[in-house]
Parts: C-alpha cells; structure tokens; sequence
C-alpha cells in the first residue's frame, strides 16, 4: 500500500508538471496563424495609425539586400510580399529566400525583396501608405548579372497598391544600362489662350507649343521652329530654317491615295511623291518612289562585292569640309567597303551630318541678326557664322552603323521586289511601299526598327525634355502609339549635347515616320550616285542602271510653296508674338 500510495503520489506530481507546461503551449497554438510564423494579412482597425505617420524613417525596410547563394529561388520563381503589418516577424531560410521586413501597424508600408539568381542584388525602393492600408510589391526574378529595381507610389485610403515585376531573359535591340521612358509628358503645364487655343509652356517660362485656329508651332529644345497647318486639303510645314513644304492632294490608284509635296528652300524647289496612311485615327505619308531602276542593280546593292573596295576620305572629298571637321569625332567613314550597302551608309549618315551643321549655322546666323537688331546695329558684322568647333567625345559604334547597314539592305531588297513587279514598263500598278503592310505607316512596321534622325526633334526621356539633332540613331521597341500618339525608342547614338545614348524615350510616330521618309530619299539619292560611280574609282561595274517611271509620274511643282510658306511664318509670327504678350500682362499663363 505504501509503494502505491506513493507511486500514485508521483504521478499526480508529474500530471500537475505536464499541465503546467502543456497549457501555455497548447494556448499558444491555438492562436498561431497559419503560414509558419507570419504575421496576419491585416492589422485590426484599432491599431492603424494616421496618414501622417505613415513610413516613418525608423521603420524602413534596408536599402538593399544580397542573396546568398545556397538560398536562390530557381529561375522562373516570384516571391510574394507578406502582408504583416507586425513588425519582428522575419521568414525563415527555407521560404525560397524571401525577406519580410513588417512594419508596426502605426506604419503600413510593408516591402517585400524578390528572389535573385546567386550574386546579384534586388533593391527596393517603398513608398507610403496612407493610414490602415497595406502597400505589397512582388518581384521577378533576376537574370544573372541584373539588378531588380522597384520604386512604389504612395496608396490612397481605402486601397491597396501591388506591383509586380518580371524581368525577361532578353530584350531585342536594347542597351543593357537604358534608363526607362517614365512619363511621356514633357515637364510643364498646359494653359488656356485667350480666343481659344492652347499653350504648353516649359517650367522655365519658355513657350514650347501653341495650338490655335488649326495650326500647331512648336519650339524645340536646341531653339528652331517648326509649324505645321491643314487647310481644305493643303498642308503646309515649316522647317524654321528658311523652308518647308506644301502638300496638296494628287490622285488616288489601286485603293490607295496619293499626295505630291513641294519642297522650297533658299530659292529652289523639288516635288516628291507620298502615298497617305490612316491608322490609328491619324493620317501618315510614306515616301514613294517616282522611278524604278532594273531589279538587278537593287540586287546589287545589298550582295557583297567580289573584292573589298577602298575608298578613302580623299575619294568622298570631305578632307576640308567644316561640316566633317565639326563631327569628326562622332562620324568616321567605313575604311574599306564590302558591299554597296555599307558605301550607302555612309551616304546616308555624311547627308544627315552636312543637314544638321547647315541647319545649325543657319540658326546662329539668325541668333546673331536678331542681337544685332536688338542692340540697334544694322545686322551680322558678316563674320564667321559657323559653330564653334566641335568637343564630341562620342562615336557611331561599329554595332550601330551595322544596324543602319541592315536596314540599307532590307530597303534594298523590298524596292528589287517592287521593280520587278513593274515588269519593266510604265503605268503597271505597283504594289505598296516598302513595308507597308496594309494601312500600317513604315513608322510603325515591326520589321523598321532602326532610325536616323533627320531633322532637329524633341522627345521626352524619364519625363523630362531633350533633343535629337540630323544623324543621331534612335530604335523603336514599341509598335503600338500611346494616347499622345508617341511609341518608346531607345537612343542608339547621339552627339554631345544630345539626349544620351542608352535612355529610353518617347517619340511621336509623325517624326518617326518623316525620318523613314528621309531615309527613302537619301537612299534614293545614293543610288544615283553609286550608278554614276560604277565601274570607276575601284567600284566593281554593276547591272543595268536604267530608270523606269513609276505607275504614280511625278507631278510639276507648286510654284506659290514660296507664297504660301511665307504667309504661314508671317501668321506665326504673330500668333507667338501674342501669345507671349498675354504672358507678360499675366493673362493666361
């Protein structure tokens, strides 16, 4: 009796142990969430702080995160932000290398860091969070030797802001370190114009554009003018260096419409032809050739020479042009040439140069007889109106002037196709341009990637302004225009002073589709230039040279352009004047 009494003595100790010990833990696990130690989605309304203190600098999340090898998500794999609004609660290694850093229910702004292939770093940049609501971002996973950045916007009450994002394995046509478009709208405000119209005007006070009575000036970043106007059919451009065109309606063939354009500047004129686009609730103009040559100099053109081909600085006579001088140091001609192609870019980026240092000698001519003016001097003192000598340290890169080369050689090859669909005689109808593919402008054709800038052009990079000037190199990532009528292009090459090459921008497909138009032509003119050349000079001899019109003549010129472009720049002038005198009365703007 006495040995059961006491061995049912000791178990009734230890059953008193065991229930001490049991109930807290039993306690607890009846109230631990599931998820193996996170914190619940949503702090209780009670505890949720006021607007004002959201993200107190206490309770930021780190900067930047390393992960470490042993612990990378396989490639492919998203981490999910956690949802505590606790802070203290970390998630353990063997969560696919995650990181929750909470804060307290007082400051909803919770930061997720997403998964990186071993050695490469995710940083996260958080926003704010207005009282009682929760900001999550998830990130994709990092490709070796990528950084994944995220930067999160402040949530309004009663919502909740997630972001994801995923990194692709490669981007076609891109620089690596390209910095994103941001903001398709250039810094600044829009105001209402007494009269009706519109202003944009540039945060410095600067007028960048005015709209009214149908007609639509635009100043650019480098200075310049350019004004555009649609009257009954007509539409008249001006460059703003002492030219411009007249565009009239000139016949319709095989569905399509078809428009002549003159062009008029420093006393002479040239006429072109342009078949009209509609897409997208806008109207485009593509370049149409007025002759064919035989499709085998076409051919020609694109295939490699038998022999290399030295040409030399000597032979394209540039030695002492000052335009050469001036961007010697962004442009140097191929050494040897392989084929027609590469001959022909050269063309094509020497035209582009020679355009953009005469349009810029003409704009410090104006510059200096307009201080003249205001000073009461009687104009230039006829001194040297050149720009001052270039300090470029950039250079067109063997991959960009590739790049340019191949689309020399895919225009080559669609204009074989069209002159072979001639058949050799006049009046055959001729299918579309090159590629056009049905209403869609060459601007916009997923196969016309790369672009030479051909005139002075503004474009927006991260939300903010900045130029591109003739012969800068820009390729279009995106097909498809935005509300404002701009796509996203990345900048290839670019001068000095010029929007930086690698940063993303938005341009209008209008300038797209005018830069492809002076592609065509240039090409055109380059061709004539290499049939006179053939067969001198070290150029092999080539195919038939022959010229055959196209089924679309080429109409006579517009001899009022002159007339009608004055008159425009005049009203213009007007119009701006205006519009900068309501500015100083404080009207307006």
């Amino acid at each position: 009796m006495n040995c059961s009494s006491r061995t049912e003595k000791m178990m009734q100790k230890w059953l008193v142990v065991l229930v001490s010990l049991g109930l807290p833990a039993l306690a607890w696990s009846q109230h631990k969430p599931s998820g193996g130690g996170s914190a619940p989605h949503s702090a209780p309304a009670s505890h949720s702080a006021p607007a004002q203190h959201a993200s107190a600098p206490s309770h930021s999340a780190p900067q930047s995160h390393s992960s470490s090898p042993s612990h990378g998500a396989p490639s492919g794999r998203t981490s999910t932000a956690s949802h505590a609004n606790t802070a203290g609660h970390t998630n353990p290694a063997s969560h696919a290398n995650t990181t929750s850093h909470a804060n307290t229910a007082s400051h909803a702004n919770t930061a997720s860091h997403g998964n990186t292939n071993a050695g490469h770093t995710n940083t996260a940049s958080h926003g704010n969070a207005n009282a009682g609501h929760t900001n999550t971002a998830s990130h994709g996973n990092t490709n070796a030797g990528h950084t994944n950045t995220a930067s999160h916007g402040n949530t309004n009450a009663g919502h909740t802001n997630t972001a994801s994002h995923g990194n692709t394995a490669s981007h076609g046509n891109t620089t690596a370190s390209r910095t994103g478009a941001g903001s398709h709208t250039p810094p600044g405000r829009t105001v209402s114009l007494k009269g009706g119209g519109s202003a944009s005007v540039r945060p410095n006070g600067s007028v960048r554009s005015i709209d009214r009575g149908g007609m639509h000036i635009q100043n650019g970043v480098h200075g310049g003018r350019r004004v555009v106007s649609e009257h009954n059919g007509v539409r008249v451009v001006n460059t703003g260096h002492h030219g411009g065109y007249v565009q009239h309606s000139y016949m319709s063939r095989g569905g399509h419409s078809y428009y002549s354009r003159t062009y008029y500047s420093h006393g002479g004129y040239h006429v072109g032809v342009y078949r009209g686009y509609y897409w997208g609730g806008h109207n485009y103009y593509g370049y149409y050739p007025g002759y064919w040559y035989h499709p085998g100099f076409y051919a020609w053109g694109y295939q490699p020479w038998g022999a290399p081909v030295y040409w030399g600085i000597g032979a394209w006579g540039w030695g002492g042009a000052p335009w050469y001088g001036y961007y010697g140091g962004y442009f140097a001609p191929y050494p040897v040439y392989s084929s027609p192609a590469f001959w022909l870019t050269d063309y094509l980026l020497a035209s582009s140069l020679q355009a953009a240092y005469a349009a810029r000698a003409e704009a410090n001519a104006d510059a200096m007889a307009a201080d003249a003016q205001a000073s009461g001097g009687g104009g230039a003192d006829g001194g040297d109106q050149a720009p001052a000598a270039s300090s470029n340290t950039v250079t067109l890169t063997p991959e960009v002037k590739q790049a340019i080369a191949e689309e020399v050689k895919a225009q080559l090859a669609a204009q074989e196709q069209q002159a072979s669909s001639q058949g050799g005689g006049g009046g055959a109808s001729a299918p579309a341009p090159a590629n056009a593919s049905a209403q869609v402008p060459p601007a916009l054709d997923p196969a016309q990637r790369t672009f030479v800038v051909d005139s002075d052009v503004s474009v927006v990079a991260n939300g903010q302004e900045c130029g591109l000037t003739a012969g800068d190199v820009i390729t279009r990532l995106t097909d498809t225009p935005d509300g404002d009528n701009t796509v996203t292009a990345s900048v290839a090459a670019s001068k000095k002073s010029d929007c930086a090459a690698g940063q993303t921008v938005a341009v209008k497909v209008d300038d797209l589709q005018e830069m492809y138009n002076h592609f065509q032509e240039q090409l055109t003119s380059g061709l004539g230039e290499l049939a006179k050349k053939q067969g001198t000079g070290g150029i092999p001899k080539a195919p038939d040279t022959a010229t055959t019109a196209s089924d679309v003549p080429t109409p006579k010129p517009d001899d009022t352009a002159a007339k009608t472009l004055q008159d425009q720049q005049q009203q213009a002038d007007q119009t701006e004047s205006q519009v900068k005198q309501e500015a100083a009365a404080g009207g307006g703007l």
